[in-house]
C-alpha cells in the first residue's frame, strides 16, 4: 500500500469517527451520517481493493497509474462534502431565524402592554436600554432618566435579555415600561425587539442607553435635540469627541481602527462607531434591516449611512461600569466579530 493510499484510509476512519461523534451530539443529522459513512467506506475500498470501482472509473474515463483513481474519488467526496455542508448550514440557518422570530414575538408579546395604555397622550421619545442581569444598576439609570425633553415626554423601556436576575423587577419599580425574553440573545435581538415597541409606542425619536451606568443619562438632550431641530437624522454618541474611562489600551486602539475603517467604507467621518449611546427618528428605524444579535452597534450605524441619513456625531461621556459584570468576549474575539459584522452590513 502506496503512502497516499494509507493517507486515505486514515482519512476516511478519522472521517467517519468525527461524524459519528458529532450524530451523538445530535449536531448533525442520520442523513449526514449515513452519506458520510458511505463516503468513508468508498474511499477504504478504493484504497484497498480499487478494482471493485472499475466499471465507475471506466465510465468517467479515470485511466489507473499515478494514483489518478484514489485522486478522482477523494474529489468526489470533497464536492459531495462541500454539498452536504452547504444543506447542512441552509438548515441551520433556517432554525436560527425560525428561533430569532419566535423569540422577538414573545419579547413584543410580555411587553408592559396594560402599563403603556395608560401613558399620556402627545409626542414621545422612547429611550430603549437592553440589559441582561443588570439588577445593580438599572434602578439608577431608569430613575436618572429626563422624563421630558424637548417638550417631548420620554418613556424608558427596558428589554431584558433573559435576565437570571431581578433585572426587570427593579427596571418596573424604577418607572421602566419592561419586557422579559424567554432565553439570552444578545443585545442587538433585544434592541430590535424595543425598537419594535418604540414605534407601536407611536415614538418620534428613538434612543439607545446601556443599562450598565456607563452612558449618562443627563446627556439624552445632547442626542436628541440635533433630530428635533432638523439637523440630523441619527446621531451618535462618541467618546473620542467627549470623555471615557478607558477599559484596556486594546480596546482602545480598537475603537480608533475600526473607526477608520468604517469612515473608509462609508465616506462618511465616524470616530466611535462601538457607541451604544445613539438617537434616531422613528421613521429612519422602520427602513432598516438589522439581522446582528451580538455585534450590534456598527450594524445600526452603517445602515444609517447605506440609508444616506443625515449622521451627526456628537460628543459624550463614556463612564466605567458601575456595577456587574462585562458581557463582551476576550478583546481579539470581539475585534473579528465586529469586523465581520463591518464587512458583511456594507456588502448588503
Amino acid at each position: 500500500m502506496t503512502a497516499v493510499r494509507f493517507l486515505g484510509v486514515l482519512a476516511s476512519i478519522g472521517l467517519f469517527l468525527a461524524a459519528a461523534r458529532a450524530y451523538d451530539r445530535r449536531r448533525i443529522s442520520r442523513l449526514s451520517l449515513i452519506v458520510v459513512t458511505l463516503l468513508s467506506t468508498a474511499l477504504v475500498i478504493m484504497s484497498i481493493r480499487p478494482s471493485v470501482f472499475d466499471p465507475v472509473f471506466g465510465w468517467f474515463d479515470v485511466q489507473p497509474g499515478a494514483e489518478r483513481r484514489l485522486i478522482f474519488v477523494l474529489v468526489v467526496g470533497v464536492l459531495a462534502l462541500f454539498f452536504l455542508v452547504l444543506g447542512i448550514q441552509s438548515e441551520s440557518d433556517t432554525n436560527e431565524r425560525s428561533m430569532r422570530l419566535l423569540v422577538e414575538a414573545l419579547g413584543r408579546e410580555r411587553f408592559d402592554w396594560d402599563r403603556a395604555a395608560t401613558l399620556p397622550e402627545g409626542r414621545r421619545i422612547v429611550v430603549v436600554s437592553p440589559a441582561f442581569n443588570e439588577a445593580e444598576t438599572v434602578g439608577d439609570v431608569i430613575r436618572a432618566i429626563p422624563r421630558e425633553v424637548g417638550g417631548l415626554q420620554v418613556i424608558p423601556v427596558v428589554v431584558s435579555d433573559g435576565s437570571e436576575d431581578d433585572t426587570a423587577r427593579r427596571a418596573r419599580t424604577a418607572g421602566a415600561l419592561v419586557t422579559e425574553l424567554p432565553i439570552r440573545r444578545g443585545g442587538g435581538l433585544a434592541l430590535r425587539v424595543g425598537y419594535e415597541i418604540a414605534l407601536q409606542l407611536g415614538a418620534e425619536v428613538v434612543v439607545t442607553i446601556d443599562a450598565d451606568g456607563q452612558h449618562l443619562a443627563e446627556e439624552l438632550p445632547v442626542l436628541v435635540e440635533p433630530i428635533l431641530d432638523g439637523e440630523a437624522d441619527y446621531v451618535n454618541g462618541s467618546r473620542i469627541l467627549g470623555e471615557f474611562e478607558r477599559e484596556s489600551i486594546v480596546r482602545h486602539a480598537g475603537v480608533h481602527v475600526f473607526a477608520r475603517v468604517v469612515t473608509i467604507l462609508t465616506g462618511t467621518r465616524i470616530t466611535d462607531p462601538s457607541s451604544g449611546y445613539r438617537a434616531a427618528r422613528a421613521e429612519l428605524l422602520r427602513r432598516f434591516v438589522l439581522e446582528e444579535d451580538q455585534f450590534w452597534t456598527t450594524e445600526i450605524l452603517i445602515e444609517a449611512l447605506r440609508h444616506h441619513a443625515r449622521v451627526l456625531e456628537v460628543p459624550v461621556t463614556i463612564a466605567a461600569r458601575a456595577g456587574g459584570e462585562t458581557k463582551k468576549p476576550a478583546s481579539l474575539r470581539y475585534g473579528w466579530n465586529f469586523s465581520k459584522v463591518i464587512v458583511q452590513t456594507w456588502l448588503r
